[in-house]
């Protein structure tokens, strides 16, 4: 008997494969063709009547358990900050009641996403969650501090420009003519059928941003103090930051063992959707694992080649830097127990743990140091926070207007689309004075040469 024969049975999902093994076992022993139809029919019926039979046991109990399944209750969640909109916060009790989460948390940047809302951290005990991560896998920041005296991002004006404009790739599709180099590339590609598949395709990408909220700007970094961290003395200093992460690969990735996922979800949890899990002892969780953890290293060499290209084309020398995942999930140890920590658009903020929180083209980012808070599986904000969507921002603001009215505040925009426009995003300075538990500020940037995607497309 297949899986349709045995759906058209009555067998729920998520017992077709103990119904299998007991097929197998009833083959192999006494029982053949519509003898076997005939026993499941009556597990089916009676399954407490069969729990100690020699071929439909396992069958059985999976039933018995299933008709008196009663979900726990979920887990509680600590918020940060207050301007968080009423199905963010939904989407976050949902999560928390999967049956295997221990931990949660919600940062002030928060807003809602596919499964888990952006700004989302849920810990889980031998599960992970691809829509947790999110689609854009390992989406992070890099900033490289560079030997460029400030004066001369507008003294040497063009030549900044022109190192973003030719140093970089953004859109939907965007490639370099001339595949990059890096030992990423040289890495195990074999991990999972998406990554072989997809490999050609990565490469060509490797060194390119996307579209979406992804950029790469120039900016000034103000230390106050010296930094022993990054070996920086207090000053201005010029800087290179961006923001993207894994690309169509790891979209791909994220798709389709989210798929693999929904496919296995029980029954009684049918409803959570892009939440569905994958266990860690199963093969498609191992495979998701390696994939997740590929697209890392992926993600982190598309923005080392981005600022290998743009300081080589500047002619400048990177001296510093500090970088982060925000897409992710890590093993970790929380509350004595080893979990696996989501953070979908959440900063690793441990102890002593250096990252970069941007606001947006107008607004400053933050070099931050965690402060280990446990409360929120020490982690802060990855952001300002979208306050408004793509499409409603398209309809109210035109972006030419806003790039000249930043022009007179002395950030130029190079291009980018009127859904990223300053006004689309929370106060950044309210997000982080609602963290300032999570975190604290080792230097500020001010953005002044911005480059984005300008085709209007969220592909990330």
């Amino acid at each position: 008997m297949n899986t349709t024969q045995l759906r058209k049975l009555g067998v729920p999902d998520d017992c077709i494969h103990s119904a299998i093994q007991g097929i197998q076992l009833a083959a192999a022993g006494d029982l053949r063709g519509k003898q076997i139809k005939d026993r499941i029919g009556k597990v089916l019926d009676a399954p407490s009547d069969y729990v100690e039979d020699p071929y439909f046991n396992e069958l059985a109990q999976q039933l018995m358990d299933a008709a008196n399944f009663t979900r726990p209750e979920p887990i509680s969640y600590q918020q940060w900050g207050t301007d968080i909109d009423v199905a963010c916060q939904a989407q976050m009790r949902q999560a928390c009641a999967l049956p295997m989460a221990v931990g949660a948390a919600l940062m002030p940047d928060a807003h809602v996403g596919y499964g888990l809302p952006i700004g989302g951290v849920l810990a889980l005990e031998n599960a992970v969650v691809p829509y947790a991560v999110g689609v854009d896998i390992a989406c992070r920041m890099k900033l490289s501090v560079l030997d460029v005296p400030p004066i001369q991002l507008t003294d040497n004006f063009h030549r900044f420009k022109t190192a973003l404009l030719n140093g970089t790739r953004f859109g939907i599709g965007s490639v370099h003519e001339r595949p990059q180099d890096h030992a990423v590339m040289d890495q195990d590609w074999s991990v999972c059928r998406v990554t072989r598949e997809y490999k050609d395709k990565a490469w060509k990408q490797l060194g390119t941003s996307g579209s979406g909220n992804h950029f790469v700007e120039f900016g000034v970094l103000t230390l106050t103090e010296r930094a022993e961290d990054l070996n920086l003395d207090a000053g201005e200093y010029v800087a290179l930051l961006s923001h993207s992460g894994s690309r169509g690969t790891g979209a791909a990735v994220c798709d389709t063992y989210s798929s693999i996922a929904r496919g296995r979800l029980p029954k009684q949890y049918e409803d959570v959707g892009r939440l569905a899990w994958l266990s860690m002892d199963d093969a498609a969780g191992q495979e998701y694992w390696a994939a997740m953890n590929l697209m890392g290293d992926y993600a982190a060499a598309n923005h080392h080649v981005i600022h290998r290209l743009v300081s080589k084309l500047l002619g400048a020398r990177i001296i510093s830097g500090v970088e982060n995942h925000h897409n992710f999930a890590w093993k970790e140890q929380h509350g004595g127990k080893d979990v696996i920590v989501h953070r979908k658009g959440a900063t690793p903020a441990g102890a002593g743990v250096l990252g970069v929180i941007p606001g947006s083209m107008a607004d400053p980012a933050f070099i931050v140091r965690g402060k280990g808070n446990a409360a929120s599986l020490e982690s802060a904000s990855h952001g300002a926070g979208r306050r408004m969507s793509r499409t409603a921002a398209r309809e109210k603001y035109n972006f030419r207007a806003v790039q000249k009215a930043l022009e007179q505040k002395g950030i130029s925009v190079l291009s980018a689309g009127s859904d990223e426009v300053p006004y689309v995003y929370k106060d950044i300075m309210e997000v982080m004075a609602a963290q300032e538990d999570l975190v604290e500020v080792v230097g500020r940037f001010d953005p002044k040469i911005v480059k984005m995607s300008d085709d209007g497309k969220n592909e990330d």
